[in-house]
């Protein structure tokens, strides 16, 4: 029988594991995705994100857990269904952007609707290049576009702004936000926790292969963190943080000290003579939430 989270899911992952021999590069994870929303894997490199994609693409066989599609098990129709954009993929460099994305339609007995996939990601004025002559966002926007030529309904991008300035990054993140609005499943891979903020409903946080925490942006920050983040650079304190009369945290050359009296907490700090030309002041974000489970920054 099926559950009630395995109709109303697009996509649902049951206690999924890919091992390497003695490795398990995803260990056990499980979630569900409901239809039209941006649901992220964040985390660092090596957490096993790319991995869990991968199997769930049916690019890797999966060795125990389930992966169901709209309540069921995946058919070869799945892969008609979807679209991918790899981290990492071999271009035709001797065709242009317009030839390149009609041989891809090809592949799926399309002829037509380049138009206005070439508008939605941005490539109207690059149609005519050849693809070895394009920047790397160019690039990206068009990897982004083989990705929907065959207008799937669930769309998985694997750090697609990797290697990005950070103006042609938020030009890709306008362009995945049209994506969703038109209806479609992102499913994204990213250790920009910015990004992750920025673009997704959802997010599971990986490392070490599992998820150790998972829900919208704003209540996992509400969760994990309180207030406002202060960031001392060890260097700065006069004598041992324990002598700050603040409760405070290690993490790396820093120590973190979260607050609710933000006011009272710099007084604080000035009485203890600490120069706050070097204190950094911020909200808390993702960045803290896996700071605060894992003891570590997103990209260390």
């Amino acid at each position: 029988m099926e559950t009630a989270s395995a109709v109303k899911a697009v996509l649902e992952v049951r206690g999924l594991v890919k091992a390497y021999g003695d490795t398990r590069a995803v260990d056990g994870i499980s979630f569900a995705i409901p239809p039209g929303i941006c649901f992220g894997l964040l985390g660092p490199n090596g957490a096993g994100k790319t991995t869990t994609i991968e199997v769930i693409e049916d690019i890797l066989p999966l060795t125990a857990g389930e992966i169901l599609y709209r309540g069921r098990p995946r058919t070869p129709a799945f892969k008609r269904e979807i679209g991918v954009q790899f981290q990492h993929t071999t271009l035709l460099d001797f065709l242009t952007v317009r030839e390149m994305l009609a041989t891809f339609q090809a592949f799926y007995d399309i002829r037509s609707g380049i138009d206005e996939l070439s508008a939605l990601c941005r490539l109207e004025d690059i149609l005519e290049q050849y693809a070895d002559r394009i920047s790397g966002g160019q690039k990206q926007r068009m990897l982004l576009a083989l990705a929907l030529v065959n207008d799937p309904k669930l769309v998985f991008l694997d750090e697609p702004s990797t290697g990005l300035d950070p103006q042609a990054r938020r030009n890709l993140w306008d362009i995945v936000l049209d994506i969703k609005a038109r209806g479609k499943t992102v499913v994204l891979t990213t250790h920009y926790m910015e990004e992750a903020q920025h673009l997704c409903d959802e997010v599971a946080i990986m490392d070490h292969g599992r998820i150790i925490a998972q829900g919208a942006p704003d209540a996992l920050i509400r969760r994990h963190c309180r207030g406002t983040t202060v960031v001392l650079p060890r260097g700065v304190l006069p004598s041992s943080p324990d002598r700050l009369g603040l409760q405070w945290r290690a993490a790396g050359e820093n120590v973190i000290v979260e607050t609710e009296e933000i006011n009272a907490c710099l007084k604080t700090l000035m009485d203890r003579s600490v120069d706050l030309n070097d204190v950094i002041i911020h909200s808390p974000n993702l960045e803290d939430v896996f700071l605060k489970l894992t003891g570590r920054k997103l990209r260390d």
